[in-house]
């Protein structure tokens, strides 16, 4: 005897609820929007900050003016268990490189759609990094939108975003990129 749900079998309304390839196709679309929407604020943070266009960075404490990308932030915000950790590599000039240097590859490399794995796992470390330099965050005891994005970095990885509207399929082709694959 085979169970019904309405007249219908379990089989036929498991069928309707699969992904069709419409909705495969949309959503191809709204995860390479937001890889190149996320893609976009880390390389505009890499921007103002190295440019100071007046935006988080005033020209006078930008990078090409002598100021530091991680001084101001960690130096008077960092509070909480970390703090001591942040406050002590604000400002130090290996901490402004690594910080530039991974806002620049990881806005790259979202906006191209490549090296989507590395990207998403530094892009994630990075947020996760500047969760913790406020704990716990202002306005909920545990997340906040740090979090929300280093999730969202991984399932773009997982999802292979880089693919629609990016060079994603290009550079999965790639020699150094087939012989290591955690280069994808």
């Amino acid at each position: 005897m085979t169970t019904s749900y309405a007249g219908r079998s379990r089989e036929e309304l498991v069928d309707e609820t699969r992904q069709s390839p419409r909705e495969r196709y949309w959503a191809r679309i709204v995860f390479a929007a937001l890889r190149i929407v996320l893609g976009f604020t880390f390389f505009w943070a890499f921007l103002d900050k190295l440019f100071g266009l007046g935006y988080a960075t005033p020209s006078e404490r930008s990078w090409v003016n002598g100021g530091s990308p991680t001084k101001g932030f960690l130096a008077s915000s960092a509070d909480g268990p970390f703090a001591g950790f942040y406050k002590d590599i604000a400002g130090a000039g290996w901490a402004d490189w690594l910080f530039m240097i991974g806002l620049a590859g990881i806005g790259i490399a979202l906006l191209l759609g490549v090296g989507m794995r590395v990207a998403a796992v530094s892009g994630a470390v990075l947020y996760l990094m500047m969760w913790s330099v406020v704990l716990p965050p202002a306005n909920n005891p545990v997340l906040d939108e740090h979090i929300i994005g280093a999730l969202a970095l991984l399932a773009l990885a997982l999802v292979h975003a880089g693919d629609t509207f990016g060079f994603g399929r290009w550079w999965k082709r790639q020699p150094i990129v087939t012989q290591n694959r955690w280069l994808i």
